[in-house]
């Protein structure tokens, strides 16, 4: 068993993500501006949202992936004879 760096990563991104999007979606429009009417950080708040979930999936699945493979009974080795 190593340190699985994804749950961490997971929630960091989901956090930072979460906090972009409420920016973006309560921030006034004309701050915008420079970047052509964009707002990049809603739509880069969405992108973190989209990366965290996605680690923090694959973490999940490692861990009941991990659990499984501890419940299965190991086969006694052979001698080779």
């Amino acid at each position: 068993m190593g340190i699985d760096i994804r749950l961490p990563l997971g929630i960091l991104f989901l956090l930072l993500g979460s906090i972009l999007v409420v920016y973006g979606a309560a921030s006034n429009p004309s701050l915008y501006g420079q970047s052509l009417g964009i707002n990049v950080n809603l739509y880069w708040g969405v992108v973190l949202l989209a990366f965290g979930a996605l680690m923090y999936a694959l973490s999940r699945r490692g861990a009941r992936a991990e659990t499984r493979a501890e419940n299965i009974p190991q086969s006694p080795r052979s001698s080779g004879h």
